[in-house]
């Protein structure tokens, strides 16, 4: 054999030699690789903890990345947190209320949709009517559930958020005022004591505006009664009509009263006094 193919055989040879010693690098690396995979796999089905450790880590340092490119986080689970439901998905009778709460008071008919069945809902339970708990909603805070008044009356209900902080403790703490599924259960719990008090449910209502001991309340039990006859009707699949009036001088009775042609007020005093005692 001549020199050239001398050099041309060892070249060969050389190249062989390394071939074969990276595919055996190669195949032991991915042999460790696997091994360290399954490993790793055993270990996270062992330690549920570890597994929730490191998942957490990479979502923290996925949404850094994400608030870096966008300049802020996206939250895909948002909606979930929202109080906001279909209308569409609720019974008739709920649906017609919704959406007429919707058209009177300006308000969107999904967050309304939520409010009416948790109304019917806790009404089921405490035997108030449902269209009564949403009549009070309505005169309190036109359903706005960041409402506040002179006085500290907060959210939907205007509970007296102070008074009845011992009300929620069961939903984490006083800022569940402005949650507005918590504020109307509290709410609630504070109409059923003012009702059982007065013993009736104009006295309740008095009660629960402030003005028991006061020669009138301004109008404000006639105008939940009111309200509270018109949904009724529209519940009921009846257009609202005008309800029927108050008998003169005001008897302690559940039935429906007009609107008062004073608007309803609010003692500031007398409110904050008599809620204490509730």
């Amino acid at each position: 054999m001549t020199e050239s193919g001398k050099a041309v055989a060892g070249v060969r040879t050389f190249a062989a030699d390394v071939a074969s010693g990276f595919l055996e690098v190669t195949h032991s690396g991915f042999a460790l690789l696997g091994l360290a995979v399954a490993f790793a796999a055993i270990a996270l089905t062992a330690r549920p903890d570890l597994r929730q450790a490191g998942e957490e880590q990479l979502m923290g340092w996925l949404q850094a990345r994400q608030v870096a490119v966008i300049g802020f986080p996206v939250e895909p689970g948002a909606s979930e947190r929202a109080t906001a439901s279909n209308p569409k998905d609720l019974p008739r009778e709920q649906a017609a209320v919704a959406y007429w709460l919707s058209k009177k008071y300006r308000v969107a008919p999904e967050p309304l949709a939520v409010l009416v069945a948790e109304a019917y809902d806790i009404g089921a339970r405490t035997k108030l009517d449902p269209t009564l708990i949403l009549a009070v909603m309505a005169v309190e805070s036109s359903f706005n559930p960041f409402a506040q008044s002179p006085v500290g009356a907060q959210g939907l209900m205007q509970v007296m958020t102070r008074v009845h902080t011992d009300k929620y403790e069961d939903f984490g703490g006083r800022f569940a005022a402005f949650d507005p599924v918590a504020n109307l259960r509290v709410g609630v719990r504070v109409l059923q004591e003012c009702i059982a008090r007065a013993g009736s449910l104009e006295g309740g209502l008095r009660y629960y505006v402030g003005a028991a001991n006061l020669p009138e309340d301004g109008g404000y039990a006639a105008k939940v009664l009111a309200e509270h006859f018109r949904l009724r009707q529209v519940a009921g699949g009846r257009a609202p009509a005008t309800p029927p009036a108050l008998v003169t001088p005001p008897t302690l009775s559940t039935k429906a009263a007009p609107d008062a042609a004073v608007p309803a007020a609010q003692p500031a005093a007398q409110k904050v006094a008599l809620l204490e005692g509730v």
